[in-house]
């Protein structure tokens, strides 16, 4: 029997955070009572790998059924894990798995180790894919030799290292590529870290960067020089990344694998055999996995697999077509079938074939028109909703060829790319730059459907049948009580039952969408946000002012004091002159923010200190809080009464805001140098704008005591994102299209406030006429 094979057995396990590992913890420990597991685990960034074993494997919902079985007992879940379960911090894609002298001596004791490490996602970077999927099982073939011990290798590979070929794919090694074309693969590991090296120099090269630079700044617009550093950052290295899965794509397709994964397991069986020496070795190949059959239970998964994007993309009517062969086999196997045929390999030993394959095409197949049928049946039934509460109708699904579809994509990606930056470059604001927002979301649907095309295409054309004579003798050499603990047999799925019953209620379930008529959540979602910026714990809200608090601007301040002394004639020259200047005025507070305020600032010179305080007494009454968001001060005092300290940080000068110190337990603003009785025109320091408002803020609070991550801030521009990006609660108030588009990407609270309704809307407000005191502000 099974449990009495590995019984006081040791055996180590690579990849256990991963979907198929992750099942095979929870069914060694609860079907194989007596054997010890040897988990080797990457360190996190901010996680060592025994604190990744608790959070990310053992706390999974996989161990509930185990949790249920002891809960009686005499020995508790937690005592068990701890009895039987060994951590060892390790990579694969380390020389020597990165394991420390302690780490090698317990993995020198191991029996069977089974390697389920891989990086699976079908478009990872081709070195990525060389170092873990190609080298990994070589690297832990050459830690056995170093340490002089020969335990059983069982190395979970995938049936798609046949390529892409059509009929019959035996249970052969493939070691010479799908066709025959004798592929090295020290050539290809040479290659793919040269190709590395390669693409981060053309990364760095000054044409490269400008280009990155510039798309960095349409993205992000004036949000000063830290921001728009660390986005240039992450597009190189998005660039970096795309280059080398285009690589990897197209390598593979060159020498005929479907993609960079299939292509670099295929190459790691090679290297694996060639190096193992005297170590016994198992290859284990299933096909597509996906939820459970029956264990731990039916449904179970972990994470979306290759069918669910496709499937929840169709159902919300984003996909109204996918290329593949209506009459041809989708080799999906279930990751409880696949668990058990790993652990049957691995207690049978090494003396039995070298490759056991673990599909259903070749003896319980699944027709693509089939399963198709039974997806739009089910979500005919159980409908997904809309933004509106309106129930989706799923589209009649056609089965074109790849280059139709991504034609037909490509052209919408173009269309809505020209729609999104003819948004950008209007001065929308609120709710209607949520246009912008709804472009950018729906260009994203598209280049994810894209994506799917590309990624998946080749697998639902895929007209291969896997072989499972091995698999089928494995099982046919158990006896029944292993048949019914360890059921590994394809033939037991029922399809339609498990697509309509087990795989898509267990998919709905995990995935983000709405299954229930009404409004939508967001409204729930808004207000759920806004008790957490309101919270007692919150320490500080800060608020930018111009079209935060109130609809006004440093344009309309000056003019307002202007004006003020200016006889109907020069008001209509200073109006005239003003509206001609405005394209140019706006073209420099989109470029910078701080650059735009030093230059409008000028205006002030030689202003006289007593009229200026003066008018701007009146100016309060009659523009700033004439033009406020209701809204706005509202919450400015809800925060207040909530004993949150209140910050207003914004580039207007100190003297326009005076008269809002009531409300705010601290104003930051622009200060003008003054010779005399007179204004200078120039700044004391630098104006608050961009990344000197999140220095401001963060210096505020070390000098109060307070935490960064317990403040809010509200603001409209992207010039503002690094102040939203220093607190722990970011607001966006009436944002303009860019911070619109971020704000719903990030799941950020977006505020709409409104002025009073019935309030004057003039152009460009101008100051009640007045008697002149000595002499007015400069022209």
């Amino acid at each position: 029997m099974i449990p009495d094979q590995l019984a006081g057995s040791t055996i180590a396990i690579t990849g256990a955070t991963g979907f198929v590992g992750t099942a095979l913890v929870e069914r060694l420990l609860r079907c194989v009572p007596d054997c010890h597991l040897v988990l080797i685990v990457r360190n996190g960034r901010r996680t060592n790998a025994q604190r990744r074993t608790a959070r990310e494997i053992l706390s999974n919902d996989a161990f509930d059924r185990l949790r249920s079985e002891l809960a009686d007992g005499p020995e508790s879940f937690d005592d068990m894990c701890a009895r039987r379960i060994t951590t060892l911090s390790g990579d694969v894609g380390s020389d020597g798995l990165g394991l420390d002298d302690d780490a090698r001596a317990i993995f020198a004791r191991c029996d069977t180790i089974i390697h389920s490490a891989a990086t699976v996602s079908f478009d990872s970077p081709l070195d990525s894919a060389v170092e873990i999927n190609l080298l990994g099982p070589t690297r832990i073939a050459t830690l056995c030799q170093d340490l002089g011990v020969t335990p059983h290798l069982v190395a979970v590979s995938t049936c798609y290292v046949a390529g892409n070929r059509r009929g019959t794919a035996p249970e052969d090694l493939v070691s010479a590529g799908p066709f025959g074309i004798g592929l090295d693969w020290r050539a290809e590991v040479t290659a793919a870290r040269r190709l590395r090296s390669d693409t981060e120099a053309a990364s760095r090269e000054p044409d490269r960067l400008a280009e990155i630079r510039r798309r960095a700044h349409r993205e992000l617009g004036p949000a000063g020089a830290p921001a728009l550093a660390a986005k240039v950052e992450q597009l190189r290295e998005r660039w970096v990344r795309d280059r080398l899965v285009e690589a990897g794509r197209a390598r593979a397709a060159s020498v005929g694998w479907p993609d960079a994964y299939a292509f670099t397991k295929a190459l790691g069986e090679q290297a694996l055999v060639e190096s193992c020496g005297d170590q016994p070795v198992s290859i284990v190949r299933p096909s597509i996995i996906e939820s459970a059959w029956a264990e731990p239970r039916p449904g179970w998964i972990r994470g979306f697999r290759m069918a669910e994007p496709v499937i929840i993309s169709y159902a919300r009517g984003l996909l109204r077509e996918f290329p593949g062969v209506p009459e041809g086999t989708i080799d999906v196997i279930p990751v409880d079938i696949v668990v058990a045929a790993i652990i049957a390999v691995a207690a049978r030993g090494p003396d039995g074939p070298l490759v056991t394959q673990v599909a259903s095409g070749g003896v319980n197949p699944l027709r693509y028109r089939a399963m198709v049928d039974e997806v739009a049946a089910w979500f005919g039934e159980h409908p997904l909703y809309d933004q509106k509460g309106q129930p989706i109708v799923v589209p009649e699904w056609r089965f074109p060829g790849r280059g139709r579809v991504q034609g037909q994509l490509r052209r919408a990606q173009r269309a809505l790319g020209v729609a999104e930056r003819g948004l950008h470059a209007l001065p929308l604001r609120g709710r209607q730059a949520e246009w912008s927002a709804a472009v950018e979301a729906r260009r994203s649907d598209i280049d994810r459907a894209m994506e799917y095309v590309e990624l998946y295409g080749l697998y639902t054309e895929c007209e291969a049948i896997y072989q499972v004579d091995n698999l089928m003798s494995l099982w046919e050499s158990l006896d029944s009580d292993d048949q019914d603990a360890f059921c590994f047999d394809p033939r037991v799925v029922d399809w339609p039952h498990y697509i309509s019953h087990i795989h898509l209620p267990s998919v709905i379930q995990h995935a983000r969408v709405r299954t229930t008529p009404g409004r939508s959540r967001s409204t729930d979602r808004s207000a759920r946000l806004r008790s957490q910026v309101l919270a007692p714990s919150r320490h500080v809200a800060a608020f930018d002012l111009e079209n935060t608090l109130i609809a006004s601007n440093v344009v309309t301040s000056y003019s307002w004091l202007a004006t003020r002394r200016l006889d109907p004639v020069d008001r209509v020259r200073y109006v005239a002159k003003t509206l001609a200047e405005a394209p140019g005025l706006l073209r420099l507070d989109r470029r910078d923010r701080t650059d735009f305020l030093r230059h409008f600032y000028r205006r002030y010179r030689d202003a006289p200190v007593e009229q200026v305080a003066h008018d701007t007494e009146e100016m309060l009454g009659h523009l700033i809080l004439a033009n406020c968001f209701p809204d706005g001060l509202r919450r400015v005092r809800q925060h207040r009464a909530a004993g949150h300290r209140t910050v207003l940080i914004t580039g207007a000068l100190d003297f326009h805001v005076a008269g809002l110190a009531p409300l705010f337990d601290e104003i930051i603003a622009a200060e003008m140098t003054v010779d005399g009785d007179r204004y200078t025109g120039e700044m004391v320091t630098v104006p608050p704008t961009g990344e000197a408002r999140a220095q401001l803020l963060d210096e505020y609070c070390q000098r109060e005591g307070l935490d960064l991550a317990e403040c809010v801030a509200y603001a409209d521009s992207s010039s503002d994102l690094p102040l939203l990006e220093a607190v722990g609660f970011p607001v966006a108030v009436n944002p303009e299209t860019r911070l619109a588009a971020i704000a719903r990407t990030r799941g950020w609270l977006v505020e709409d406030w409104r002025r009073v309704k019935g309030a004057r809307r003039p152009p460009l407000p101008l100051g009640p006429l007045s008697t002149p005191i000595n002499t007015r502000v400069r022209r």
